[in-house]
């Protein structure tokens, strides 16, 4: 089920592989989507808001394993497409141990500060006990959300998009009957959302690497695989690092751009909570191209094919520019429908601050998709910095303007934090990208000349 991204015609290998990508990442929306949902149902408004409100946290530090473990990958990737399979092997062992660590340490981080960082945001008085409660368990069982994200990403690395999928699937089916069982039988309410979410994850990572260890033996390190090797380790974090900051950068921002929303009160948290949870269900499209970006250039760099990385980038730039308009015009018109899947009273309070919310985001889905596609070819290439650096941009943007809409108290203008920072983080990543390609260019070029003149 492996796919050589270095061979065929971009635009057809992209949509093979970014296709199961897509209904994956759904899967994992819908992790969080079913807490949401059953809570607000079978648990009320209040409790909904509160998992709701822990959204931006839970992003915080959830991205910042999934930053660290997908930029673990990229070596694996290169590696791959290469051809060096002893490079591959020794590359999953150490990316292993440096998860293990991290896992430890975010751990312990994230619950120490979760209490001082839910005041913080201001987070509602009548909401903070369920708040506390749901991210604190969240983050106590960040092994499975870490075991998972490294395996699926070792296994992109190598082209296989469709196996986490499966998984994922099952998962997801696991983690809504859990739910259903843990909140309507057992009575734990926001408890038994976070419960059922870890434990759903920490299956489908130990399934996937069952399935690695059975049936993708390039995948599968021996014993003597499993040590730090410096450079393997140096160069790791070198990716890992930035992509992981990248990630808590922007979850900066979004927990900024939260904190004005809950000035607002519960209610205008509580429909902001579905609109969004409507909305990341359907960008995961443009979440799947940046994924798949990072494969690609991975196993195009690694190749020292450069031109076929701009092709590339050119295929995913033309899949997303229908991806968003197609994603807005059925997010306006389906909205209310997908609110009443979160509440089962009357959502006439609710629509007003959804809808506004959402009226002001899906303009900017264009310059949102192409920041994914930007951001990720330039990561797969070996480039940490300037990719973090656009999370920087974003979290200024989202700061100014959250500031102005506490400062004016306009509900408006808290929903514009999204696409303040969507226009100006496109606008970094895509000068980077220019700006890396003629850095590998330039690399090539050298290295040729070096080669001409040896011979």
């Amino acid at each position: 089920m492996e796919i050589d991204m270095t061979k065929g015609r971009p635009l057809p290998l992209i949509l093979k592989f970014v296709i199961p990508l897509v209904i994956g990442n759904i899967f994992q929306q819908l992790y969080n989507m079913a807490d949401t949902i059953i809570v607000g149902r079978f648990v009320g408004d209040k409790a909904l808001a509160a998992v709701g409100s822990t959204g931006t946290v839970m992003f915080l530090v959830t991205g910042f394993a999934q930053g660290m473990t997908a930029g673990f990958s990229v070596l694996t990737a290169q590696r791959y497409g290469a051809g060096d399979s002893e490079g591959v092997k020794r590359s999953v062992g150490n990316g292993a141990i440096l998860a293990l660590m991290v896992t430890i340490i975010l751990t312990f981080i994230s619950v120490v500060m979760m209490d001082p960082l839910l005041r913080l945001m201001n987070t509602p008085e009548d909401i903070f006990q369920d708040a506390y409660t749901y991210i604190s368990l969240i983050c106590w069982g960040l092994c499975g959300t870490i075991l998972y994200n490294l395996v699926s990403s070792y296994l992109r690395a190598v082209g296989n998009s469709k196996v986490p999928l499966y998984f994922l699937i099952m998962s997801a089916v696991l983690n809504v009957v859990l739910d259903l069982v843990l909140i309507i039988n057992f009575h734990m309410g926001v408890a038994g959302a976070a419960v059922a979410t870890v434990i759903s994850q920490l299956v489908s990572g130990i399934v996937c690497v069952i399935y690695i260890y059975k049936a993708v033996p390039m995948l599968r390190p021996e014993r003597r695989h499993y040590a730090f090797h410096k450079g393997d380790s140096k160069y790791q974090i070198a990716m890992g690092l930035p992509m992981a900051l990248q990630f808590s950068i922007t979850a900066c921002g979004t927990m900024v751009m939260q904190s004005a929303i809950n000035l607002f009160g519960s209610t205008a948290v509580a429909a902001f909570t579905a609109a969004n949870k409507l909305q990341n269900l359907l960008t995961q499209g443009m979440v799947a191209m940046g994924q798949m970006s990072a494969t690609y250039a991975g196993q195009n760099c690694g190749k020292g094919d450069y031109g076929r990385i701009r092709e590339g980038v050119k295929a995913s730039i033309k899949i997303d520019v229908i991806y968003s308009i197609l994603a807005s015009i059925f997010l306006t018109v389906a909205l209310p429908y997908g609110i009443r899947l979160f509440f089962a009273g009357d959502i006439t309070e609710l629509m007003p601050y959804a809808r506004t919310y959402v009226n002001i985001s899906v303009i900017f889905y264009i310059p949102l998709s192409f920041i994914f596609v930007f951001r990720n070819f330039m990561q797969g290439c070996g480039f940490g910095f300037l990719p973090m650096m656009g999370g920087v941009v974003e979290l200024a943007a989202r700061f100014v303007v959250a500031q102005i809409a506490i400062a004016l108290h306009s509900f408006v203008l808290a929903c514009a934090c999204d696409p303040a920072a969507w226009v100006a983080a496109c606008v970094f990543t895509g000068v980077s990208y220019c700006f890396v390609m003629k850095k590998l260019d330039r690399r090539k070029e050298a290295y040729l000349r070096t080669k001409q003149e040896q011979a």
